[in-house]
């Protein structure tokens, strides 16, 4: 069995075009395997804090590692399908694919650190990091003695 992308009706157009698009779907899947090894990420600041939008729908919150090492935010996703090699019968077409990435990103002097939350839920993980109070220090004038 083959699954074609293309509709070329009853055939393909020449030859050059059918290997045209054999390369250009080549290159297509490289791209989307790319792109899914990069989570996008929005990054919103307010008053308050920093929140962290990424988007990584269908993905089990229980194989997200968040870390923090040296003012660095370490996100990272790793799951791979158990289930793939336990089933009996030759695959034809498997798009199942094992999922990882990483993100990291500096954290700013203004952050605190031991009040970062996050939550996973819609296919979204959120990260909240607040930032710090300012502290309220007067100036002060020393005198000499």
């Amino acid at each position: 069995m083959y699954t074609a992308k293309r509709n070329y009706g009853i055939s393909p157009r020449t030859i050059g075009g059918l290997m045209d698009d054999v390369f250009q779907n080549g290159w297509n899947r490289l791209n989307e395997e790319i792109v899914a090894l990069n989570a996008p990420v929005n990054i919103q600041e307010n008053e308050t804090g920093y929140t962290l939008h990424l988007v990584a729908p269908g993905l089990r919150k229980e194989d997200f590692r968040i870390s923090l090492d040296r003012g660095i935010l370490s996100l990272s996703y790793d799951h791979k399908d158990e289930n793939e090699n336990k089933q009996a019968g030759k695959w034809i077409r498997t798009e199942y694919k094992a999922k990882s990435f990483k993100r990291s990103f500096t954290l700013s002097d203004d952050t605190d650190a031991s009040n970062i939350a996050a939550r996973y839920a819609d296919g979204v993980l959120t990260i909240s990091i607040p930032k710090k109070e300012k502290s309220s220090v007067q100036p002060k004038d020393i005198v000499i003695s």
